[in-house]
């Protein structure tokens, strides 16, 4: 299956699935293009670690600032993100009102084409991706199978599909749009998509990250644990949130102005994503607690395997083989364009790999 095929962003309540044992067909009639588009982007990508970027100029130097250029601080906002986030989350899905997975119009159109046959996705995209390396896909092969066992119809971002989005350049334009810009970038991309064979990034402490609507392998910068292969605590003070700053800074110069939906301090590959309501719901359609209970104790019970198995903590301060992952190593940053929403798109130019 074409990865835009099947993904899922956050709809408000009162849009979800499973509401009220509402089924997919209900979002299935026809409705303005408009609407699609501002149902499918209503995430709102909250700042949990306590860092204001609104008096910056570039907003990844607010963290930066904000952390005394200490990448052990720089972690620590990292690690309170996306802990407080899952604790958020779990609260949110374990409630007795929780109205259910969110699955957006979109996406239904585009994993199943009887609903509007000829159906395209209208939101044209434009980003730099890392790409995972091949021990990082293994891994993530091995928690999506895993989810399988409480969540069987879940969608699984294919291999190939993998990616961290380390800038966003804009999102839901026209082709004519991403075009003009990738014009406007395209004589600089090559040294954008190179930068990471020289500014090399390490991130650590792999942990599952969930809401509504999606999961990601999420990790955090490294701050000088299980240093490898020469590299020293000083190279471990240029973090990944020291590149996303510096990508952004790099764009700027081309003369495009960088249209991120968001700048918190996470680290994360989408990894799988909801396309129906029915595993964590009653033959009506309705939420089950039970069912959801069981698949948020496998997310913590595959966290914790995580945390034993690949945390320095939990191993003589050491990582093992698998549980770090190098932005750039294999393949260098990747220039993409197009409908990539869902993980497709093409590439405008891929950076050389270390």
């Amino acid at each position: 299956m074409h990865p835009n095929k099947r993904e899922a962003k956050d709809l408000p309540n009162h849009q979800s699935i499973a509401v009220k044992g509402i089924n997919e067909c209900d979002l299935a009639s026809p409705v303005d293009i408009k609407y699609l588009i501002k149902m499918s982007t209503a995430n709102v990508f909250e700042d949990l670690s306590g860092v204001s970027t609104s008096s910056f100029s570039n907003p990844y130097q607010a963290l930066i600032s904000a952390c005394n250029d200490d990448p052990a601080q720089i972690q620590a906002k990292y690690a309170l993100h996306r802990t407080t986030r899952n604790s958020q989350q779990k609260a949110k899905m374990l409630d007795v009102n929780f109205p259910g997975v969110s699955i957006d119009p979109i996406l239904l159109r585009l994993s199943d084409p009887s609903i509007e046959p000829g159906y395209v996705d209208p939101r044209h995209c434009l980003v730099f991706w890392g790409r995972p390396t091949t021990k990082i896909k293994d891994l993530i092969h091995r928690v999506q199978q895993e989810l399988l066992t409480v969540a069987p119809n879940m969608w699984l971002m294919p291999r190939d599909c993998q990616h961290i989005t380390a800038l966003e350049v804009t999102h839901s334009k026209t082709t004519e749009e991403i075009q003009s810009l990738v014009e406007q970038m395209r004589e600089k991309a090559p040294a954008i998509t190179d930068y990471t064979r020289k500014h090399r990034v390490r991130l650590i402490k792999p942990t599952i990250g969930y809401d509504a609507s999606a999961l990601a392998l999420s990790f955090v910068p490294a701050a000088g644990e299980a240093l490898q292969d020469g590299r020293t605590v000083a190279d471990d003070k240029f973090t990944y949130h020291h590149l996303r700053r510096d990508l952004f800074d790099l764009c700027q110069d081309t003369g495009v102005a960088v249209d991120s939906r968001y700048v918190v301090p996470s680290s994360h590959l989408t990894i799988g994503r909801f396309i129906t309501p029915k595993d964590l719901a009653d033959d009506n359609g309705v939420p089950d607690p039970v069912k959801m209970a069981a698949f948020i104790n496998k997310i913590e019970e595959i966290n914790a395997w995580l945390e034993e198995e690949f945390w320095p903590e939990h191993n003589d301060g050491k990582i093992p083989d698998g549980g770090e992952f190098n932005l750039g190593e294999e393949t260098g940053l990747d220039f993409r364009m197009g409908t990539l929403w869902y993980g497709g798109g093409e590439s405008v130019h891929r950076g050389e790999g270390f």
